[in-house]
């Protein structure tokens, strides 16, 4: 039996949200080179193969995949007026139960930083996440030194919690990395990161 294609599709302000499709092989491989010394400060090293067709491909049916099992909202950031892809925002780790929560995760491309873009994009899927799938919290993580990262998530409403040590490998090594998290019923206030 096959399963149903679920479809997500959040509009903005100026982009369209969507699940990566075959066809966007071109523009997102030529987005992630253009942006490569933009981008690999901050993200895990790149497999030899991260660019190549057989590669997305692979992507596109995890997103599918993902979306059906309701583990990962994998979404493309498209502008509506220009046509472009601008980045890809991933609300992933999904956890249903007692826990109701999700993990967010996000790229845009060097020519798109600075524009508002990753803030409408977060704002519109934290707000899909707690109001079209229920959850409670969501959660994020950057590098201590990512200064454009941390202040999008405290623009965003997300509060500062802590401190993870060797979280993720970046860029080939282990990093200590901030932890932010946005409730659907905060009441904390404001805090102040560390």
């Amino acid at each position: 039996m096959l399963l149903a294609r679920k479809k997500v599709r959040i509009e903005t302000e100026r982009m369209s949200l969507r699940l990566p499709v075959h066809g966007d092989y071109r523009e997102w491989a030529w987005l992630r080179e253009s942006s490569a010394g933009f981008l690999t400060p901050w993200e895990p090293a790149w497999a030899a193969d991260h660019l190549v067709r057989k590669n997305f491909t692979n992507r596109v049916y995890w997103a599918q995949r993902s979306v059906n099992s309701g583990t990962a909202v994998p979404l493309f950031m498209y502008d509506r007026d220009q046509g472009h892809l601008v980045g890809a925002i991933t609300l992933d780790n999904i956890r249903r139960g007692p826990s109701m929560a999700g993990t967010l995760g996000y790229w845009v491309g060097q020519d798109y930083a600075r524009q508002g873009y990753m803030r409408e994009a977060i704002e519109a899927v934290v707000h899909y996440a707690f109001n079209r799938m229920d959850l409670s919290r969501i959660e994020a993580a950057c590098l201590p030194e990512n200064v454009a990262s941390r202040g999008v998530l405290e623009k965003t409403g997300f509060k500062y919690e802590g401190v993870a040590q060797s979280y993720l490998q970046i860029n080939g090594r282990w990093r200590t990395h901030v932890l932010y998290a946005a409730l659907r019923n905060d009441r904390r206030g404001r805090t102040q990161a560390g």
